[in-house]
């Protein structure tokens, strides 16, 4: 089975290439899904976030408060280390349990869907690393009327993420979604990256 890791910076697009990939019958792992689970109520994650980043970032109820979480973790590149230093071993642990479910019912391709692939061990669980790439103004376009942030919130997230070249570098496969580059040659090339390497 091949085990594909899926990233690119804020974005980028990694959601719509893995809605597409699913379609076409991949198993897919969404980090950002993971990392949501682990954050639930009781979660012994959750006290390690109120050392690190003060107790505002857990309601009274014991939720932990998300945009206040990615206010703080988002501000800068050293915050942004401190949460996945916090959040990844688990992270990891989980995503291996499910790349196991993925072999159990007989996948042939699994993706893993997640935007700090490369700075976490996730990536050594991947036989291949694809990249969704954008130029930054597109991106900042996106993360704005996605996110309804301001433009200077969405920048300093933006910022929080290593350089392009980190990814690019790092890549067996990229992928351009630039709104100018025909989209659908770029999604053929992948699967037939895929094709190849399963």
């Amino acid at each position: 089975m091949l085990v594909l890791g899926l990233t690119g910076k804020t974005g980028a697009g990694k959601s719509m290439v893995c809605s597409l990939l699913k379609e076409k019958g991949c198993y897919i792992i969404d980090a950002d899904k993971v990392a949501r689970e682990i954050l639930e109520v009781g979660s012994p994650v959750i006290e390690k976030l109120k050392e690190t980043f003060g107790e505002d970032v857990v309601k009274y109820n014991g939720e932990v408060d998300r945009k206040i979480l990615a206010k703080k973790a988002f501000s800068s590149r050293e915050e942004t280390e401190k949460l996945n230093a916090i959040t990844h071993p688990v992270i990891r642990e989980k995503i291996a349990d499910e790349i196991e479910t993925a072999k159990i019912e007989e996948y042939t391709v699994c993706i893993v869907d997640a935007a700090a692939l490369l700075e976490s061990s996730v990536r050594l669980d991947c036989g291949k690393i694809a990249v969704v790439f954008a130029p930054n103004d597109v991106r900042l376009k996106r993360i704005i009327e996605r996110d309804n942030l301001s433009v200077s919130d969405a920048k300093r997230r933006m910022d929080a993420q290593m350089p392009d070249e980190f990814y690019l570098e790092r890549a067996d496969i990229i992928i351009i979604n630039d709104n100018v580059t025909d989209f659908d040659s770029e999604f053929e090339k992948l699967m037939k990256f895929i094709e190849i390497n399963k």
